[in-house]
């Protein structure tokens, strides 16, 4: 069995690669937009779903174990996805500031036509930011292109005051649901 990774975050492949997992990166192409009245939850299990799927379909042949993953911040009922510009980066951030938030992965595992997907959540606290951490931060460039303008695994670390979950939840990938969910899909296979 060969394990593919539908995906072309940097952040998932070496959370998997950490963790030991020798697989092949088939990233899917599907639309990421929410749909109107989509709680953030839903948004990421749909997601994770439908990459699962789109890649699925691709690598068809031989036996395949696919993994869909999707993450979002949620700031109470408010998604917060990858910042556009400078200023929603800022913002988001304000928002972040001395306030917990939550942070959802979606993920769904497919093995032999056997679907198996679920919602996990990690809470993240911090700081008091000032607008010179703000502005010193969004400088770096690092809020791009992550859900929530910030990578708590780069130099946001240091706003993080605590954490409840999974650490490897909040950088994209919750890698023991992922463990637990192989082992129910494809038992003592070794990936």
């Amino acid at each position: 069995m060969r394990l593919v990774l539908a995906s072309r975050s940097p952040r998932r492949a070496e959370l998997l690669t950490l963790a030991g997992y020798k697989f092949a990166i088939v990233p899917a192409d599907i639309d990421e937009t929410g749909r109107p009245g989509e709680c953030g939850t839903d948004l990421v299990r749909r997601l994770a779903l439908e990459k699962m799927q789109a890649v699925s379909k691709l690598v068809s042949e031989g036996d395949q174990v696919i993994i869909g993953a999707d993450t979002a911040v949620l700031d109470g009922d408010r998604i917060l996805g990858k910042p556009a510009d400078k200023s929603e980066a800022e913002g988001m951030l304000c928002r972040l500031s001395g306030r917990a938030h939550e942070v959802v992965t979606g993920v769904a595992i497919e093995a032999g036509g056997q679907v198996l997907d679920e919602v996990v959540s990690t809470h993240v606290v911090f700081r008091e930011l000032t607008d010179r951490d703000i502005s010193w931060y969004v400088a770096t460039g690092e809020s791009f292109g992550k859900a929530g303008a910030y990578a708590i695994q780069g130099l946001a670390s240091r706003f993080v005051t605590r954490i409840e979950g999974s650490y490897s939840n909040v950088v994209g990938l919750p890698i023991s649901t992922i463990d637990g969910l192989l082992a129910r899909l494809v038992g003592g296979q070794s990936f």
